[in-house]
């Protein structure tokens, strides 16, 4: 006997150290890679070190009464715990095959209710004489049908899975060995536990449940590893689709596009077709990231990129080459068809996207080359699609089609991009001021700004040799931005050196005047160069306007709310209607100066000058006459009761050091 028990209680202290070692090499495991489920089973086998520990404290006191407290205290420890120890490891299980996550509150309930449960059953009949088969049922037989029946559904789960790896095969068949022992065991336990071989039945059950145990914990382990491999199997496999799509839009990257390019273009070349690249860049989508936010931009290029990919027109290449720029290649043997593919793209780009209660419309601007006909370089195509989708861009055209003699002036803008660039960077650039004339007290105004270009091999450059450039290099928001700030910190120079502060009015392109940013990229500049709001002016297009009419009226009162002025520049010259002009909370109108070179002679034009000056009047707003050039237009504009003017009788264009000559030595206003 007692070497039975010393026998027993070696065995179970030996499954304890067993089991507490695996539990310190998952323990390991989990502090290097953090895995879900390797917590889960980090927590079984801890449960299961400590049903083993409860074991050997049962076996070393089986002299004493079954009813006693130590007897019932450790069946209740072994009971909860190896509950724990099933619940963990099929968490665990269904964690590590599913990749889910479990809420740690439902975790934490259903290991509570497992420990409930292994100490009830441990409970019930515990101190009752002379009920051993009552205790031995709830104890033995109860629990085991439930750990057949889970075990069994596990071993189910796994089947009905795919494995990842060999290690999930060996689970499969341990929980259905286990599954079949525990519901063999309930059963038997039920009619054959008074006889004879029962005995020796538990004993060879109990080295079973041993060496199964111990497999299980070396299982998970091997899972792991399995585990790691194969997701360092999917990293690189996903690394090298990466490498070749976009991840946003699951299209060809352009190293991608790049690559098969040649591969059609072979194919082509055999059946005696063509191949058309055509260029796609989408109007305004940055309008639609800084209104609708970045999950709805990334949505629409989703869309887009699906729309091309499905296209009835069967693409060879669709494939995405930077932010909102999409390249869409198929092959035909018609030059007719050419037309109805543009026309075709443009709609598939135009249909509307909906999303989270949002309708959003769009368009898309289209440069294409052709193969064999321009080249059979397949970077020669790709970069002739986009010099004409850039002459489409810079002439506002829907599309392009590539020609030779686009390369001229694509050697000429990439020479000039760089040159504004470093002229900016280097404060090539200068302001010029052109006087405005208040005609009630004949005094200065304010003054526009207006930008030449020191260029160092060039000379003095007028804004007409390089704002074209500007414009077609879609680098006008960057310039205003400079041109912005040179005015403020021009108003701080004056300010600082003549104790005077003059109004500056600074035109502003469409593309900047729409920028979300534009407020506080102002507001940033008036407090870096200290600049009281009133003196700086912005001047806007009618045409900037009536883009966005509801837009354009948000960005304007908010700058008046600043103490900005807001002027319409080269009035009546855009959409031509006064009709909106009593919606705008403008301050100023500038009529164009093509108005008023006439007007002395053309009865048309003067009485469309007077009409502008009245009707403005009544609305509130101030005028002046851009282009005054005689002595006879000023009159008449004075005559006319006109605010103020400017024009090359006042004065030309000059620079600061003529301008400062119109200022005194006074205090500012």
């Amino acid at each position: 006997m007692n070497e039975q028990l010393i026998a027993n209680t070696f065995l179970y202290i030996t499954n304890a150290i067993v089991f507490g070692t695996l539990t310190f090499f998952l323990w390991q495991f989990f502090r290097g890679y953090g895995r879900e489920y390797v917590k889960y089973w980090l927590f079984s086998l801890s449960s299961l070190c400590l049903s083993q520990l409860a074991l050997a404290a049962k076996a070393a006191t089986v002299l004493s009464p079954v009813t006693s407290i130590q007897q019932v205290s450790f069946q209740a420890l072994y009971l909860g715990s190896y509950f724990c120890f099933v619940t963990f490891f099929i968490v665990g299980l269904v964690s590590a095959q599913k990749r889910a996550k479990f809420k740690r509150k439902k975790v934490l309930y259903t290991s509570f209710g497992a420990i409930g449960f292994g100490v009830g059953f441990s409970m019930i009949c515990a101190f009752a004489e002379g009920h051993n088969f009552d205790r031995f049922f709830m104890r033995e037989t109860i629990p085991s049908f439930m750990y057949g029946l889970v075990y069994l559904g596990a071993s189910f789960f796994l089947f009905r899975t795919p494995p990842d790896h060999f290690s999930s095969r060996i689970m499969t068949v341990l929980t259905a060995m286990l599954g079949l022992r525990y519901l063999l065991f309930s059963l038997i336990s039920t009619f054959a536990i008074a006889e004879v071989w029962f005995e020796q039945a538990m004993r060879f059950v109990q080295f079973f449940d041993v060496g199964t145990h111990a497999v299980i914990g070396f299982s998970m382990l091997i899972w792991m590893q399995g585990a790691e491999r194969s997701a360092a199997a999917i990293a690189r496999s996903k690394a090298s689709y990466l490498g070749k799509h976009d991840p946003l839009t699951g299209s060809l990257n352009r190293e991608q596009v790049l690559e098969k390019m040649p591969e059609h273009m072979a194919e082509a070349t055999q059946r005696g077709t063509s191949l058309g690249i055509f260029l796609l860049d989408i109007k305004r989508f940055k309008f639609v990231n800084d209104t609708y936010g970045l999950k709805t931009g990334d949505y629409v290029l989703g869309v887009i990129a699906k729309r091309l990919k499905d296209s009835l027109f069967k693409p060879v290449i669709v494939g995405r080459l930077s932010g909102d720029s999409f390249v869409f290649i198929y092959e035909f043997t018609k030059q007719e068809q050419v037309p109805r593919t543009v026309q075709h793209l443009h709609q598939l780009i135009a249909q509307p996207y909906s999303h989270d209660g949002q309708e959003i419309s769009l368009q898309c601007s289209i440069g294409y080359s052709f193969f064999p006909e321009h080249t059979d370089n397949a970077e020669s195509l790709l970069q002739f699609a986009n010099l004409a989708l850039f002459h489409a861009e810079s002439r506002n055209e829907p599309s392009k089609q590539f020609s030779h003699d686009m390369k001229v002036q694509g050697r000429h803008l990439l020479e000039m991009e760089t040159s504004i660039k470093v002229g900016m960077r280097k404060d090539e650039f200068e302001l010029y001021f052109q006087p405005q004339l208040n005609l009630l007290t004949n005094k200065l105004e304010g003054v526009e700004a207006l930008i030449r270009w020191n260029h160092p091999e060039k000379g003095l450059l007028t804004p007409d040799k390089f704002l074209p450039d500007v414009d077609a290099l879609a680098l006008n928001s960057e310039f205003d931005n400079y041109v912005l700030e040179k005015a403020c910190k021009t108003i701080k120079h004056w300010y600082e050196t003549y104790n005077r502060r003059v109004a500056i009015a600074v035109n502003i392109t469409a593309v900047e005047f729409q920028d979300p940013k534009l407020i506080s990229k102002i507001q940033k500049l008036l407090i870096k160069y200290d600049v009281p709001p009133k003196y700086l002016e912005l001047e806007i297009t009618e045409n900037v306007v009536m883009t966005d009419l509801a837009s354009a009226m948000n960005t304007i009162v908010v700058l008046q709310n600043m103490g900005i002025k807001v002027s319409i520049d080269d009035f009546g010259t855009g959409y031509s209607s006064l009709a909106y002009l009593r919606k705008l909370p403008i301050d100023k109108i500038k009529i164009d100066r093509s108005f008023v070179q006439e007007m002395a002679e053309n009865d048309s034009d003067f009485t469309i000058v007077k009409s502008m000056i009245k009707l403005s009047h009544g609305l509130g707003k101030r005028v002046l006459a851009e282009g005054v050039e005689t002595k006879t237009q000023l009159d008449i504009l004075r005559n006319l009761d006109c605010d103020a003017v400017q024009g090359y009788y006042i004065s030309k264009p000059v620079n600061e050091a003529a301008l400062v000559k119109y200022f005194s030595k006074k205090s500012p206003t």
